[in-house]
C-alpha cells in the first residue's frame, strides 16, 4: 500500500452477503439510497461470473458526482489466490473514493470468512473500521437441501451479526420461525434476525462494530492470474461469451458491443422464460438502456441512466439451460 492509501483511515466497513438470487444488489441500492448527500461510499461488488454486471447496475443509478464510487472483482470468490484481485480492486477504489463508508459484496457463491480474514489482516488494520455484518436469507430456502448443506450458505450465517430474511412478502406463514431457529442453530449466540422485503434496510443496522472473528479453515489453491474476459477487447462478431462453475453451479455470461442494440419486448419476453437461479443483465435497446435481475421467482426491469455496453450474467445448475441463438435475436442490428 502507498504512501497516500495510509492517509485513509478507519473507513467503516461492512460485508453485505448471502446465497444466490437472495437480493444482496437490491439491499445495497437502498443503502445508496439512504446515503447522506455530503458522504462518499465506495461499493466493492465481487460475482461468481466472468463477465460482471452488479457493477453496471449500480453506476447506471448511481454516479461519482453523487458520491458513489463502484470497483467490481468478476470470475469467481475474490479472496483466492491469497486475496490478491480483492486487494488490487480495493486498494484502487479506496484511492478513488477516499469513502466515508465501504459497503463489499462478495459472490453469493464466495467465502466470507475468507474475505474478512483478508479485511482483518495487518494490511488494512488502519484503514479500515469492521462493522456490522449483514446476511441475507430467503428463509423458503430452508427446506431446500441444496442450500441447507451447502457450506457456503451455512458459513454466510456463522459470520452474520445480523441475518435479514428477504423477500418476506412471499413467505409462508412458518417461514420465519424456521429462519430463526435455524440461525440458532448455525449462528452466532449475538446474531439478530429480521425481516423484510424489496431489499429494504435501515442504514442504522450498518453501524457498530462486528463480533466476527477472521478464523479461517478454508484454502485457496494458488491460482494464475489472468486476463478478464470482462475487460478484453471485444471481436469483430461483436459479442464475448465465458463460461465458469465452481461450488455446484455452472454460470454463463456475454458482453455485447456498444453498437449491438436489443429489442426491449423480445428481451423481457426471453428474460421471462429463464428457469435458473439468478441471471442479471444491463442492455442498450431500442427503447433505452434497461437492468434487469431474474430468480426463480421474479423479473425486474429499471431504466437506467447509462451502460457502456450490454451484459448478462445467468447462473444456474448446468450449462445447457439457455441457448445463445435466443439471446442473439433479440438484437436488433
Amino acid at each position: 500500500m502507498n504512501a497516500d492509501t495510509h492517509k485513509i483511515s478507519a473507513v467503516p466497513t461492512n460485508i453485505i452477503t448471502g446465497f444466490l438470487g437472495v437480493g444482496k444488489t437490491s439491499a445495497i441500492l437502498h443503502l445508496l439510497r439512504e446515503k447522506p448527500a455530503n458522504e462518499r461510499w465506495a461499493v466493492l461488488v465481487n460475482e461468481f461470473g466472468e463477465i460482471g454486471v452488479d457493477g453496471s447496475l449500480f453506476e447506471g443509478q448511481h454516479n461519482e458526482k453523487q458520491g458513489v464510487f463502484v470497483r467490481e472483482v468478476p470470475g469467481g470468490c475474490m479472496c483466492c489466490a491469497a486475496g490478491v484481485p480483492m486487494r488490487i480492486a480495493l486498494n484502487q477504489l479506496l484511492m478513488r473514493a477516499k469513502p466515508d463508508r465501504l459497503l463489499i459484496e462478495p459472490t453469493g457463491l464466495g467465502h466470507p470468512k475468507e474475505v474478512l480474514q483478508v479485511l482483518s489482516a495487518e494490511y488494512y488494520r488502519n484503514v479500515l473500521n469492521l462493522q456490522k455484518i449483514l446476511t441475507l436469507v430467503d428463509a423458503r430456502k430452508l427446506s431446500d437441501e441444496r442450500y441447507t448443506e451447502h457450506q457456503t450458505f451455512n458459513q454466510q450465517i456463522a459470520i452474520a451479526d445480523i441475518v435479514i430474511g428477504n423477500k418476506l412478502d412471499l413467505y409462508q406463514c412458518t417461514d420465519n420461525s424456521k429462519l430463526e431457529t435455524y440461525v440458532k442453530q448455525r449462528g452466532s449466540a449475538e446474531a439478530q434476525v429480521i425481516f423484510t422485503q424489496n431489499g429494504e434496510i435501515a442504514s442504522s443496522y450498518l453501524l457498530g462494530k462486528t463480533a466476527a472473528t477472521a478464523k479461517s479453515h478454508h484454502h485457496h489453491d494458488s491460482v494464475e492470474q489472468i486476463p478478464l474476459l470482462s475487460e478484453a477487447t471485444i471481436p469483430e462478431c461483436g459479442y464475448i461469451k465465458a463460461i465458469n462453475k465452481g461450488e455446484g453451479f455452472h454460470s454463463i455470461g456475454w458482453r455485447f458491443s456498444p453498437h449491438k442494440i436489443f429489442n426491449r419486448k423480445s428481451l423481457f419476453s426471453w428474460m421471462s422464460g429463464l428457469i435458473v437461479e439468478r441471471a442479471k443483465g444491463v442492455f442498450i435497446t431500442s427503447e433505452g438502456i434497461y437492468g434487469y435481475n431474474v430468480t426463480l421467482d421474479t423479473i425486474t426491469e429499471i431504466k437506467l441512466d447509462n451502460c457502456l455496453e450490454s451484459r448478462i450474467e445467468i447462473i444456474g445448475c448446468n450449462e445447457d439451460s439457455v441457448r445463445e441463438d435466443d439471446l442473439l435475436q433479440c438484437v436488433e442490428n
